[in-house]
């Protein structure tokens, strides 16, 4: 066998090369999207479980102060005591901030809410009132 047959038999064709290309382009058509979807749902999913934290993080700072931050005071004050607040025993928050929601959109905090004691919700990826999947919005009374 000569050197110029073996080294040429090592390689690949160009046919070969194409058909990996256009099977990894299938598989990249057909898995992305499902990816996609799967990280806008977590993305929605981590909104309501951050809710859930603050609702509870809420009730108690109502539990030790006597009431729930005023619209003015906002979730601040889970951070930062407010003026004259009794008992205030914070900061409520480990990282002594305020999380946004995993679109980076400040929370919505309303009190006195008109679900329950406070109403929090984010708007979505969209940032508006409404949509559907990941532009849907989270709610604490949902």
């Amino acid at each position: 066998m000569s050197p110029f047959v073996s080294k040429r038999a090592a390689g690949f064709t160009l046919v070969e090369l194409l058909v990996v290309l256009a099977i990894l382009g299938l598989l990249a058509g057909l898995v992305g999207p499902q990816v996609m979807k799967f990280l806008g749902s977590s993305k929605t999913k981590t909104a309501k479980l951050q809710i859930e934290d603050l609702v509870a993080t809420l009730d108690l700072y109502r539990l030790e102060t006597g009431r729930y931050p005023s619209a003015q005071e906002g979730l601040e004050a889970l951070v930062a005591k407010p003026g004259n607040v009794a008992n205030w025993n914070g900061p409520y928050l480990k990282k002594g901030v305020v999380p946004k929601d995993p679109w980076g959109f400040e929370y919505q905090y309303k009190f006195p809410g008109e679900h329950g004691g406070v109403d929090l919700w984010t708007l979505g990826a969209d940032n508006r009132e409404g949509g559907e999947g990941e532009n849907a919005d989270v709610k604490s009374w949902d």
